[in-house]
């Protein structure tokens, strides 16, 4: 029989460092390979049976084909106690026979000992703790709130030395493990936890959207909100104040960073776990950003100009930060120098000298960006102009032959010079630096596996609030989402961006120095050319890359 570290290498689930630790591991508490590096997150529930499937040749019931629990009847016979120890869930009885499924059907002393009790055959399959466990509640009607290995009883959230011995327990280090490698496993971009009166709510933003994975009993949140706090190396004895932390994990062959955030709320502390994979860096390509090629020539133009301020907009979650990266990727080289100021630095970037804004320490946006113009930097992110003093110094910096890229919180692209002017920033100095302005979203790309077609009535036309005429001949139908199972039933797969570029000339430059309104800066970009985030959104809507639905969700009506 192969090995089932051999197996899991060749699928390229872990490498062999990982089953090296986890042997070394395995020699101190015997437990079997495949749990440990389930318990470690290096692999899935689903990589487990997958792998052990391909080793044993044993039937396997995981996800979807897990059998229907309303369709299973409770045999008496059986005790809660001793199936949810022996990690067995019954699934058929006849007068001959009891098929099962276990988490180890090569137990041949359990099967044995069922055996003799029923007087019958068993026949094992394999299954998966979790899902063993889920449905022996349900069909064996335990009503007492306990974690899955029943350690936990009534917990004094206030004594703290016995939360930090129940959070290192194997059962909560197990679930919190489970719950970062199922998100990762996902693509999910946050992981919320959130203590309720009655439940605890785990949920995972895919794609943008907030979905429920999990709803553990209310009793655990206490050690399960602690066990993340340790592991951030944040203090589990304060609670009354927002607290903010970092861990550093592998995860399912990943270096993954998750910043972790925890805010007071009437049932608990409140848990966001942001999660960044260090290695998706690699992606960050602007010419796949979602750019349309008339777009993309133009803001190609403009990182490549030698001074001026170049800003991105959107509200937080539009991919702000992926594009400024993409540009600094693309404008990476020996011959340049690039500083960023950060808050936080949320990936590393080779060859370029990041900064962390430290606000305790009085290293912010300003004060960094001050300091960095003496370092002779050629090109200068930062992370966010929040105020007056950090956008005059980074007009400064532009004016002194430096290129300035940044963010602002504006919906739109001509809103940022309203926003600037706004925040008391002289509009000679915007009009004499500002080249250009990006605002973004993001929206789902809809599944190729089962999207549907629909006919482009007039009604969705004119539901988007555009001038069909600017688009040329229209296709007869587009696509909405249906879901199936590889989209995890949503419809939608990974997401894409869409832009509105406002390029800065010689005539937006003069209105600026009239102090105009948004609606005057976008009617004469409209004329001159520029297509609203709507518009091109629409235009992905045409090339069947996105959804009607999810671009009139993203985006407001003009």
């Amino acid at each position: 029989m192969k090995k089932l570290g051999e197996i899991l290498i060749e699928k390229g689930k872990v490498e062999k460092t990982d089953i090296d630790r986890a042997l070394i591991l395995q020699k101190d508490n015997g437990q079997k390979i495949g749990k440990i590096l389930l318990s470690l997150g290096y692999i899935t529930e689903k990589d487990l049976v997958d792998a052990l499937k391909e080793q044993t040749g044993i039937k396997a019931y995981f996800g979807e084909n897990f059998p229907d629990v309303e369709q299973i009847e409770k045999i008496e016979e059986l005790s809660y106690e001793f199936l949810k120890s022996k990690r067995i869930f019954p699934v058929k009885k006849t007068d001959t026979s009891l098929e099962i499924i276990m988490e180890d059907p090569f137990d041949f002393e359990t099967v044995a000992n069922l055996e003799t009790m029923l007087d019958i055959d068993v026949i094992p399959y394999l299954g998966v703790e979790s899902e063993i466990l889920d449905a022996l509640k349900r069909v064996y009607g335990e009503e007492q709130a306990i974690d899955e290995a029943g350690v936990l009883g009534e917990i004094d959230e206030d004594n703290i030395e016995q939360l930090k011995d129940l959070a290192s327990e194997a059962p909560v280090i197990r679930l919190v493990n489970q719950m970062i490698s199922k998100a990762v496993e996902m693509k999910a971009s946050d992981i919320h936890v959130e203590p309720f009166e009655k439940i605890l709510r785990i949920r995972f933003r895919v794609d943008g959207v907030l979905h429920d994975v999990d709803n553990p009993p209310r009793s655990i949140a206490p050690a399960v909100i602690s066990r993340i706090k340790i592991m951030s190396k944040l203090d589990i004895a304060e609670k009354r104040i927002p607290q903010d932390g970092r861990i550093n994990l592998r995860v399912l062959g990943k270096e993954i960073d998750l910043r972790v955030s925890t805010v007071p709320t009437l049932h608990g502390e409140s848990v966001v776990m942001r999660i960044l994979d260090k290695g998706s860096i690699k992606l960050f390509d602007l010419g796949k950003l979602g750019f349309p090629p008339d777009t993309y020539r133009k803001y190609e133009t403009l990182i490549k100009k030698p001074h001026g301020i170049i800003l991105v907009t959107g509200p937080t979650g539009s991919g702000k930060t992926t594009t400024l990266y993409a540009v600094l990727n693309r404008l990476n080289s020996p011959e340049k120098k690039i500083i960023t100021v950060e808050d936080p630095v949320e990936y590393q970037l080779e060859g370029v000298n990041q900064i962390h804004v430290n606000h305790q320490v009085g290293l912010t946006f300003a004060s960094g960006l001050r300091t960095i113009l003496r370092q002779d930097p050629d090109i200068i992110l930062v992370g966010e102009i929040r105020d007056k003093e950090t956008a005059e110094i980074a007009i400064q910096a532009s004016l002194t032959g430096h290129l300035v890229l940044s963010t602002l919180h504006t919906n739109d692209a001509c809103g940022a010079v309203t926003r600037l002017l706004d925040m008391g920033v002289e509009d000679y100095l915007i009009s004499s630096t500002l080249i250009g302005v990006l605002a973004q979203r993001l929206v789902r790309v809809v599944c190729k596996h089962c999207r549907k077609k629909i006919k482009l009535s007039t009604d969705l036309i004119l539901d988007f609030g555009i001038n069909p005429s600017r688009f040329g001949d229209l296709p007869e139908y587009v696509y909405t989402a249906e879901g199936c199972k590889e989209c995890n039933f949503t419809g939608y797969i990974g997401r894409i961006a869409i832009f509105e570029l406002f390029m800065i000339d010689e005539n937006v430059r003069r209105m600026i120095l009239e102090k105009p309104d948004t609606p005057k800066l976008k009617a004469y970009a409209k004329e001159m050319g520029m297509r609203n985030l709507r518009e091109d959104g629409f235009l992905k809507v045409l090339d069947g890359i996105t959804t009607p639905e999810e671009v009139l969700r993203v985006t407001q009506e003009e």
